[in-house]
């Protein structure tokens, strides 16, 4: 649609012209209720904008996506909304000096997740609303300016059915028949929010006494579906959210400023949560309606901890554009991170941090998309793509090396004289760096321009000489970078030296150095004269945000031994290193996988465990030789079976071994174990094959043709609800038939009929790794559709098909070819869409010279 993707230079054009006053909002959302006649369903929206121009007789937009616009009036004169509204803006001329602009329109209810999001649950027919705005979704629920830095305080009013509670940023009371919400603080479009229906709400409260003698009251509530209430345990994350705020107020001397916190686990969410102030919207599978591990509950704590992080970073204060989206996302991943460890039950955070944020971090950096931690967003599509890896977990990889290179204290005191001076507005990268300037006394122009304006990771590899001895008479850190991307940097890094010392052969650090690694080769003293290492770690204690690299006797050390390491976040970082190792070809494919079958079963991680299990699985589907991928599985599935025998009755490790052995298994008596388990005529002692489990054994049984679709429809009358109905969908289209994989493309591709949900469990279940012949035929037709997905479809639901049902399972340089081919004849296509491409092409190349390096192994 025309000027539906604002561009930078628009926004900052508007920003220098206009200053916004307030917002009035006034939604009604009773026509969520009842039949249609027609789609859209629509509701009401009526907005009052009050705003100053500082050019009067200039010309502006304000931003709205809807249907129809009723009317509009400019400072007391009527326009004729098909003049001034083309779908997408509304043309606003002879500005004034003080205007006041009001917008009557009928908006969309979404099914994409994006806008008012509208829900039926199918297990009682109650429909639930919610909104979910970031970048840019909120000119899809009222008229706007659409942008970051015109922030505005905001007052809202919404009429809903009778008998729903409904929820938005300030505290709402019902009056009358309507509900109204307290004016909130100057804040940005993008984070306010609604959430409406008959959700199950549960209350708690926080205090805090200041030093002053002062204290802070904040009202708690939380929310779900009522058909997850009783699984929703609410006190878990009430006791996560009151850590979180204790340790916030102790680290960041600014009491938290949006007066109540809510939180809403609503379905069908594209994200896994947003930090709208006052009422942040989570995925509501972080409500648990079966066993799961303790990863959950810490990966659950860690994403509370990041939202409320946020309402420093990125709501007090908020980036001026969309280039500087790390200055509140890197900032919320690093502080999830220390305040999880810092604050809650979860004191092995950092582990979780190093094995699993920062793999997605290292994938995307070295995807041809990669960019600088402060990128160049030059519209709204290329905002909405850069929520990656990069953005989040390399930004806080940065920061943490950052800490360490400042110093903690230094770092915590810069964060506050950043709030201070820039609360309720909006900010660029000089304004945060001044402030550590300030406080470490560090001059970070140079190191800003190697860590935050500069793309690429750096590999770190040990290169040890010894005496006839055997004592240390050099080690020095080799520092290198690819081509694409020369940059070497200054890492603050820990050396940790690693040998056998005692009767049980435990592998155990001796000797530790602190180093600044600057350019190609340094040297580190303080390790000289040190008995020989049986395993030298770059990277230690993970401060640095690098590819660690091994010499050849550590190698064959972790070849031998990697089991034996005695701290869990050494291991994880020696796992994270070997798995770079393979998906950069230097391991084949089918080495990793037998060191995840000689060391996994002794992870004490858990989280390090469920890592490793997808890592051995990807290594089979994309990295494994052809001809060795039914060898490997059948050694992974039989692995996995003696581990799920071995493990502790009804412990968290007995689970992860029972999912992973239903992922691998493949062959007759494998799935009839499976198949069993679920009839419940075999058992695992102390396994509760409990809904969710059942469902994760239903999906292989499916994909190799055991279960159909009789048997899929008998477990959805079992479990006959929304979350069910995603699992059903999932299993559907995993079926091995043609009719099968024609129906699920025609529902995702030719179709918008599917909820956001639906999509992704109908593109989850279509391509399965054992059906790569079945899939054949829809590589041409994927790069015949996704031009027109793209133009058609809400960007979400196209760059999830475009991801989603890129023919990676035809592995081959036939499909390399045809995605060039596509590339070179689409050079003016969309660039998030030629980056989405782009994106699965790399992937591809890699996964082939992963192949060439297994089939070499294997020769």
């Amino acid at each position: 649609m025309p000027g539906e993707n604002l561009t930078r230079d628009e926004a900052q054009e508007r920003a220098a012209l206009l200053s916004v006053d307030g917002y009035e909002v006034s939604l009604d959302l009773r026509s969520a209720l009842g039949d249609i006649e027609a789609e859209p369903r629509t509701f009401r929206s009526v907005t009052t904008i009050r705003f100053r121009c500082a050019e009067p007789g200039a010309t502006s937009f304000a931003d709205l996506l809807a249907p129809s616009v009723t009317a509009v009036s400019l400072n007391g004169k009527d326009l004729d909304p098909g003049e001034v509204f083309d779908g997408s803006r509304i043309r606003l001329e002879d500005l004034r000096a003080d205007n006041e602009l009001v917008v009557d329109a009928q908006c969309a209810y979404s099914r994409t997740g994006e806008g008012m999001h509208r829900f039926v649950d199918p297990e009682d027919g109650e429909v639930y609303l919610y909104t979910q705005y970031e970048p840019a979704d909120s000119r899809r629920v009222f008229a706007n300016f659409e942008q970051p830095d015109l922030k505005a305080p905001f007052r809202s009013e919404v009429r809903a059915p009778e008998g729903w509670t409904v929820w938005s940023n300030g505290v709402g009371e019902l009056v009358d028949g309507v509900w109204k919400f307290a004016e909130t603080k100057p804040i940005s479009t993008y984070i306010t929010a609604f959430v409406a229906g008959p959700y199950h709400y549960v209350t708690d409260s926080y205090a805090r006494t200041f030093d002053d003698g002062t204290t802070l009251e904040i009202p708690l509530g939380a929310m779900c579906r009522k058909g997850l209430a009783p699984h929703f345990d609410s006190d878990d994350v009430f006791l996560v959210t009151k850590q979180g705020l204790d340790f916030f107020h102790d680290h960041f001397d600014f009491p938290y400023p949006f007066g109540k916190y809510d939180q809403a686990f609503v379905p069908e969410y594209n994200l896994g949560a947003m930090e709208n102030p006052g009422l942040v919207t989570f995925r509501e599978e972080f409500i648990f309606r079966g066993k799961v591990t303790q990863a959950s509950y810490e990966g659950r704590a860690n994403v509370i901890l990041h939202e409320m992080a946020h309402m420093w970073f990125g709501d007090l204060v908020t980036m001026e554009w969309w280039d500087d989206l790390w200055l509140k996302e890197s900032f919320a991943d690093f502080m999830g991170a220390f305040a999880l460890v810092g604050a809650t039950r979860f004191e092995n955070g950092w582990i979780t941090f190093a094995n699993r944020r920062k793999a997605w971090a290292y994938r995307a950096d070295q995807l041809p998309s990669t960019h600088p931690i402060t990128a160049d967003i030059r519209d709204l599509q290329d905002a909405k793509l850069n929520f990656d890896g990069i953005t989040y977990a390399k930004g806080a990889s940065v920061l943490k090396q950052l800490v360490a290179y400042v110093g903690q204290d230094a770092f915590l005191e810069g964060a506050r004289r950043y709030f201070k001076r820039n609360a309720y507005g909006n900010t660029r990268l000089g304004d945060l760096l001044s402030a550590l300037e300030e406080t470490s006394g560090r001059d970070l122009a140079t190191w800003s321009r190697a860590w935050l304006q500069t793309a690429g990771v750096n590999s770190l590899t040990p290169q040890v000489i010894l005496s006839a001895e055997g004592r240390i008479t050099e080690l020095a850190v080799l520092q290198e970078a690819p081509e694409s991307h020369p940059e070497l940097r200054p890492h603050r890094v820990a050396v940790g030296l690693y040998r056998r010392e005692d009767a049980n052969g435990s592998l155990v650090r001796y000797a530790r150095a602190e180093v600044d690694v600057v350019g190609p080769r340094t040297v580190v003293e303080e390790l000289v004269g040190a008995d020989a290492p049986e395993l030298v770690l770059v990277n230690d204690d993970d401060l640095t945000y690098c590819k660690i690299r091994f010499d050849e006797n550590s190698l064959a050390t972790l070849r031998e031994r990697l089991g034996d390491i005695t701290d869990p976040l050494a291991r994880a970082l020696c796992w994270s290193a070997l798995w770079n190792l393979t998906r950069d070809a230097l391991m084949p494919a089918r080495d990793f996988v037998g060191l995840v079958l000689r060391f996994a079963g002794r992870e004490s991680d858990i989280g390090v465990l469920q890592m490793l299990h997808a890592w051995a699985h990807s290594a089979l589907v994309h990295y494994a030789a052809p001809d060795w991928r039914a060898e490997g599985g059948r050694l992974l599935a039989q692995g996995a079976l003696k581990e799920l025998r071995l493990a502790e009755p009804g412990s968290q490790h007995q689970l992860t071994w029972a999912r992973f052995f239903a992922t691998v298994a493949s062959d007759q008596a494998d799935l009839q174990l499976l198949l069993h388990l679920l009839e419940g005529t075999a058992k695992v002692d102390g396994l509760d094959v409990d809904q969710e489990l059942r469902w994760a054994f239903l999906e292989p049984l499916a994909a190799h043709g055991v279960a159909d679709e009789s048997l899929l429809a008998a477990e959805l009358a079992r479990d006959d609800t929304a979350s069910g109905k995603r699992h059903q969908v999932r299993c559907l289209a995993a079926r091995p038939s043609a009719a099968v994989k024609a129906q699920a493309w025609a529902q995702v591709v030719e179709s918008d009929a599917l909820s956001n949900a639906l999509v992704e469990a109908t593109i989850a279940g279509f391509a399965q790794p054992a059906q790569r012949e079945l899939l054949a035929p829809y590589a041409a037709k994927y790069f015949a559709a996704i031009e027109r997905v793209w133009s058609e479809r809400s960007i979400q639901i196209a760059m999830d098909v475009v991801k989603g049902l890129f023919p990676s399972l035809r592995d081959s340089q036939e499909t390399l070819d045809a995605t060039d081919a596509w590339l070179t004849a689409h050079e003016d296509a969309a660039p998030a869409l030629r980056r989405l491409v782009l994106e699965a092409r790399d992937d591809l190349a890699r996964t082939l010279r992963g192949q060439a390096c297994d089939t070499a192994a294997g020769s």
